[in-house]
């Protein structure tokens, strides 16, 4: 199973259309379409059908494996180039939308006012894509976070070998409307939470939840964004609660959006919000000085 012809076929499955694809890739349309019939007859197996263009079964197992498999062959390729690389001060730092708490934002100033010439840009993005740009050199470095039972490390995409290093623990807490019925609790469980509606969010996604808890947890509101001012706000208009790091509630609800949230401590399962650095093999220089302090 040849890369390029991986590509293609995980590029024609991902647009549904053999034209699409043959406009990213830079190919003509029989070129893709050539391509994709010598992997069908490699494997002796139709991998795609032709009207409409989606996988079949065998295409869709082929699926599960050729993200990964590609993703690891450049991450194999971005490691050897940096090892061979000359160090450089101008970094790149992928972060998922709450990994840059006020702990690692003063670690980093601190770096930065160690060094001057040191200019960082930010990418905000989700986990598995912070872990696929550290492996894939299109960032130097990345910062992920997620639930975490204390001091165990944070399940992340397998993409080669790479660094992982806890940054910060924080405590979590249930966010809720002010005026909700269990906001004055000392403490909430999340057992006694299975039949609230919740926000289905990428900051806490209910899969993780139900893994830990079991069946429950209907979907209030379904939110593909990563903005905490949103999810307040959608928490205080009593669209569905959601766990956030302590911090997060200190962050203000926009003007004239109803009533504040409040945010009551998780007690049972025994849960934190965990921040870890991630890297590759890093030569002495800025993105290894950056690294250590990030690290603390």
């Amino acid at each position: 199973m040849d890369p390029h012809l991986l590509t293609t076929f995980v590029t024609v499955a991902r647009h549904g259309s053999f034209s699409a694809a043959a406009a990213e890739l830079g190919y003509t349309q029989s070129a893709v379409s050539q391509q994709i019939a010598a992997l069908e007859t490699d494997l002796g197996l139709p991998l795609l059908l032709r009207r409409p263009v989606e996988p079949t079964e065998a295409g869709r197992r082929l699926l599960e494996h050729a993200g990964p498999l590609l993703l690891r062959l450049r991450a194999a390729r971005a490691d050897v180039l940096r090892a061979a690389a000359r160090p450089g001060h101008r970094l790149r730092l992928a972060a998922t939308p709450l990994a840059v708490n006020a702990v690692v934002a003063a670690r980093l100033a601190r770096a930065r006012a160690d060094n001057p010439r040191l200019e960082v840009s930010l990418h905000t993005c989700g986990r598995d894509q912070a872990v696929a740009m550290v492996a894939e050199g299109r960032a130097d470095l990345g910062l992920a976070d997620g639930l975490a039972a204390p001091s165990d490390p944070l399940r992340l995409l397998d993409a080669g070998p790479m660094t992982a290093v806890g940054v910060s623990e924080e405590e979590l807490v249930v966010a809720l409307p002010a005026g909700h019925p269990l906001a004055g609790r000392s403490a909430l469980g999340l057992a006694d939470l299975v039949d609230a509606r919740w926000l289905q969010t990428p900051l806490c996604p209910l899969a993780r939840l139900r893994d830990l808890v079991g069946d429950g947890f209907p979907v209030g509101l379904d939110y593909h964004g990563d903005n905490v001012h949103t999810v307040l706000n959608l928490v205080a208009a009593d669209h569905g609660l959601t766990l956030l790091p302590a911090s997060a509630l200190s962050a203000p609800i926009l003007p004239g959006a109803g009533p504040a949230t409040c945010g009551v401590p998780l007690a049972a399962p025994r849960l934190v919000h965990r921040v870890e650095l991630l890297h590759g093999a890093l030569p002495p220089g800025p993105a290894a000085d950056l690294a250590a302090v990030l690290a603390g």
